[in-house]
């Protein structure tokens, strides 16, 4: 609680913060200047509960799709079964959308659900009028639900430097006065910890607690260097649980970052809880040795002997665990769910029911042990299954003049074709593709491969790589060699031609090239025609790539941010390609 001391000057501070929040409330011009709040404390009730984020999303796949799905309280009433018998007894709620929020709420108190919600509002970069009508959304809901929301949080990521709906501290500060002036539950908004470890006084004025969000596994893939999580020094049997007693204690430092940076503000008596962190139970290309069922379930063990402290006044106030299921239309972003998006619980939380049992509503079922996850192979998880960092392991070189990987004809006599490939979309869908006959390009009847782009907001991509995620090594094309194929198509613009690699620290590198009509011989006229691009010119776009470990051999693709096409430009104009191989 803020403490104002008696006596006159305090009385006149007290009448001007009054008459501020008054003007404040009712549109007046602020010209008395708005000090702070006397903070409304979390109930015990908050606090006590185990917590998670909660959305109700199935079947879409992406962002356009979401906003088309139909969400039913049934199938809300099954999720928050599933969400109580896993031991969760709060959510977290992004949005106060009659489709989601509204609902969720409904369906806990029609059923007397025992679970209480922070309710989100979700405010919206450049949209004021979106913005202040969720704002409204919100309040009423928070009102009608006061037993039920126990707190509010108004934005979520909006502040932090690579914040993508992007906000203002000076109008993410009025959305948050507007909010709180109309609802009795203590406000904040949610945000990165490094925001938190900085915060602007017009934002921790207007707050009464803070939110913070911290992935000690993002961070790693950002910044390999922010915290040791490899751990190459410490025995594989024990790897990786130093590398998750690691992660929890980048997670206690972010805390703590943020924590000391308001106590030195005086601001010792505004609680944090973690709004989010999790831990990814698939990798979907960025985590790599850190992605598994069973290191989600190392870190949520610790994570919740953290909250534990936290409720006992050493750590945060509480701790939502992202997230109860998964959502496949975040596609890169999906796989954090303690529930996979078919409701199956993942091995974080298996142990607590027994297959088949009945939850209120919905069934517990034992989501599959995926085999390239079960490192003994016996169809169990254990902790011994748990994954951590390897060193890679450098294949012989490839001493052939010819690599191809696409044709039907020899390209050479000296050439090596390697087996095991495969073409993948970016995001699994983005881009469609099949072998046609009838269609090739000059020298190699009788067959091209034909590409239909499916683009997502950000474009598409295809890439020639491993089924199993194994490495060539090229390094003996780095000198001279050169990337050739054949191409006919008439798709507008730039596309971008692109090769990845592992590397010794196993953080892997990409480089792409954007070419145009008339570079490197490639045409978009629907004639064919062979482009050939340097190795040289890739490792000078990104000197890192290590070609002894070459992941992506051969990426066709168009991001549009990359080729200066608008977002969602959608281009679905398909591409013929053929006779595809690196040469000395």
């Amino acid at each position: 609680m803020k403490h104002i001391a008696i006596g006159t000057a305090a009385w006149r501070l007290a009448l001007a913060l009054i008459v501020g929040v008054l003007l404040a409330s009712c549109g007046g011009g602020g010209s008395v200047p708005f000090t702070g709040v006397t903070i409304r404390p979390l109930s015990d009730d908050f606090i006590a509960r185990k917590a998670t984020a909660y959305s109700p999303y199935r079947t879409a796949v992406d962002d356009a799709d979401r906003n088309n799905e139909v969400i039913t309280k049934a199938n809300i009433r099954e999720d928050l079964d599933l969400v109580l018998a896993a031991g969760f007894r709060a959510i977290r709620l992004f949005d106060s959308s009659d489709k989601v929020a509204r609902q969720t709420l409904e369906v806990i108190r029609d059923n007397n659900l025992n679970i209480k919600v922070q309710l989100g509002a979700y405010v919206v970069s450049g949209n004021d009028a979106e913005s202040r009508a969720e704002i409204a959304r919100c309040v009423v809901l928070a009102n009608e639900f006061r037993d039920i929301v126990l707190a509010v949080s108004v934005g979520n990521e909006t502040m932090v430097s690579w914040a993508f709906n992007r906000i203002t501290p000076e109008l993410m500060a009025e959305y948050i006065r507007i909010t709180r002036n109309q609802v009795p539950q203590p406000v904040t908004t949610d945000d990165n910890y490094a925001f938190w470890a900085s915060a602007p006084t017009i934002i921790t004025d207007q707050i009464d607690f803070a939110a913070l969000h911290t992935y000690p596994n993002l961070d790693t893939w950002f910044d390999p260097t922010r915290w040791e999580w490899k751990n190459a020094d410490v025995p594989e049997a024990q790897r990786a649980e130093a590398m998750m007693d690691g992660a929890i204690a980048e997670a206690r430092r972010q805390y703590q970052e943020a924590r000391d940076f308001l106590d030195r503000k005086g601001l010792s008596y505004i609680p944090i809880i973690v709004g989010e962190t999790g831990w990814n139970a698939v990798d979907l290309g960025r985590q790599k040795f850190r992605a598994h069922p069973v290191n989600q379930k190392m870190y949520l063990d610790r994570l919740e002997a953290w909250a534990a402290e936290g409720r006992a006044g050493r750590g945060p106030k509480q701790v939502f665990y992202f997230e109860a299921f998964d959502e496949p239309w975040k596609q890169g972003d999906d796989k954090w769910g303690v529930f996979n998006v078919e409701r199956q619980a993942r091995f974080a939380v298996q142990a607590l029911n027994p297959p088949g049992a009945s939850v209120g509503t919905a069934t517990w079922v034992h989501e599959a042990v995926i085999p390239a996850n079960d490192a003994d192979g016996d169809g169990i998880y254990t902790y011994a299954d748990a994954t951590f960092f390897v060193p890679p392991v450098v294949n012989p070189a490839v001493t052939a003049n010819w690599y191809t990987l696409l044709a039907d004809a020899p390209v050479a006599g000296d050439e090596v074709r390697p087996s095991g490939l495969r073409w993948d979309a970016f995001d699994g869908n983005t881009a469609a593709y099949a072998e046609v006959s009838g269609v090739f390009g000059p020298g190699d009847p009788n067959n091209s491969l034909r590409i239909t782009p499916q683009p997502a907001s950000y474009g598409w991509g295809l890439l020639r790589q491993s089924s199993t995620g194994a490495t060539e090594n090229l390094s003996a094309f780095a000198a001279g060699g050169v990337i050739t194929f054949q191409v006919s198509t008439t798709y507008p613009g730039k596309i971008e031609i692109g090769i990845s690699t592992d590397t010794q620290d196993r953080e892997p590198q990409e480089a792409f090239l954007q070419i145009q009509p008339g570079q490197y011989g490639y045409c978009s006229t629907g004639a064919w025609c062979s482009v050939s691009i340097p190795i040289k010119d890739f490792l000078a776009v990104n000197p890192k790539l290590d070609l002894s470990l070459v992941l992506s051999r051969f990426v066709i693709a168009d991001r549009y941010a990359f080729t200066g096409k608008p977002n969602n430009a959608g281009i679905t104009t398909r591409l013929y390609l053929d006779t595809i191989y690196w040469s000395k």
